[in-house]
């Protein structure tokens, strides 16, 4: 009975989370089908408008709305083969193909925002009669207006469904509505004043998509790359661990990410070795099956007894995790054990020593051998060390 309760609960946790996947695709591929339907629009006003008037800066915000049409493109291709289910060879899914497209656009706005400095620069060196006329500026007040808008479709929309992708498309928009706005205001007052500001404006504009650009890349490839999951996120999770009745601790805690709406979780919990080996499992089972649905997230969890009455380790090992913490807050220790030996008594342990702390792996041993030799002078100390993936404090 029990087990047929904990397999409608599983079977009901995946169909949740492949209806939010499904939620999220559909959210995804309507913001990027405005997307498209805009800037084509957009894309081809300017262009006439552009050649009309002869301003090159009308024409390079014509060419980034061109681009960003084939962006809303790339997004719109990379929502449809990110939704794809795992398969055979892709055993964590397809989501990663969100941040390859991501990657894409940042590319093409990139290449975009060189060509549009080339033009530039020429129009600098060479400048051209201008031509004013209202339908021009029409045009560039309903792109501001459009972009606006789009902006904040991709804003609520990106958030809600944490899109890699639709936020580089909010940026993408927002850096439009810099850059027509100051096409517009270089129109005026060229047209006032009699100056001619048309190549510097669109140098301007490139310099704005190009630093764009630049910016997306950093943001895409990161996550591709492999970050360290939100510390938040990371303490939370332990918290929620630690609140189940005989969980001791926690190590070890991994967080993958193989896209948006896929993440997995692995983790090493201590519970009483006094405890049977089944009741240990059932304990860890609850506890996976309650934090994936919880989180969205497949965990795995790997259990470790711990010795806490009438046995030598419980004291050293609360002197020592607290000689840990003393050296640095965010070092912790676990698995110890002692093993005596014919003239000394050998303590084993791992210890979890973060990254950029101020101090090498050599320096934090050395500082516990020395520390367990002030309180325990025959004990010699063998030390495995091992590198936290999630910053928590371990207070």
């Amino acid at each position: 009975m029990v087990e047929m309760e904990e397999s409608a609960l599983g079977k009901k946790s995946k169909e949740m989370v492949e209806m939010e996947e499904q939620k999220r695709t559909k959210l995804g591929q309507i913001a990027g089908t405005i997307g498209l339907c805009c800037n084509i629009l957009l894309a081809v006003l300017k262009l006439i408008v552009g050649i009309t008037s002869g301003m090159i800066s009308i024409i390079a915000d014509s060419v980034n709305n061109f681009s960003d049409s084939v962006s809303s493109i790339v997004t719109l291709i990379g929502f449809r083969i990110a939704s794809k289910p795992a398969d055979e060879d892709h055993p964590f899914g397809h989501a990663r193909y969100e941040y390859i497209s991501g990657l894409v656009v940042a590319f093409l706005v990139m290449i975009a925002g060189v060509e549009l400095l080339k033009e530039s620069i020429e129009k600098i060196i060479h400048p051209q009669d201008l031509r004013f006329a209202v339908p021009m500026y029409v045009v560039l007040v309903l792109s501001i207006v459009i972009k606006l808008t789009m902006m904040i479709v991709y804003t609520i929309v990106g958030k809600k469904i944490k899109s890699s992708v639709l936020s580089a498309a909010r940026q993408d928009s927002r850096n439009d509505v810099l850059a027509t706005s100051a096409v517009l205001i270089s129109a005026i007052i060229s047209n006032v004043k009699n100056i001619n500001l048309d190549g510097i404006t669109g140098t301007l504009v490139a310099a704005i998509v190009l630093i764009s650009g630049i910016g997306l890349v950093k943001e895409t490839v990161d996550p591709l790359i492999g970050l360290c999951p939100d510390p938040e996120l990371a303490e939370e999770f332990e918290k929620s661990i630690l609140a189940y009745e005989g969980i001791l601790g926690t190590h070890d805690l991994m967080i993958h990410d193989y896209g948006p709406g896929h993440r997995f979780a692995s983790v090493h919990v201590e519970v009483p070795a006094e405890r049977g080996i089944i009741e240990c499992h059932e304990i860890v089972d609850k506890i996976e099956r309650e934090l994936s649905e919880k989180y969205k997230m497949q965990v795995l969890i790997h259990y470790d007894p711990i010795f806490t009455e009438g046995d030598k380790v419980d004291p050293v090992y609360a002197y020592m995790k607290k000689q840990a913490r003393d050296i640095n807050e965010n070092i912790s220790i676990h698995d110890m054990r002692i093993v005596p030996g014919e003239e000394k008594v050998n303590v084993i342990f791992d210890c979890v020593i973060p990254k950029n702390i101020g101090k090498t792996d050599a320096e934090v041993i050395s500082e516990l051998e020395k520390r367990l030799k002030k309180e325990y002078e025959n004990y010699e100390l063998t030390v495995t060390v091992d590198h936290g993936f999630v910053l928590v404090n371990n207070k």
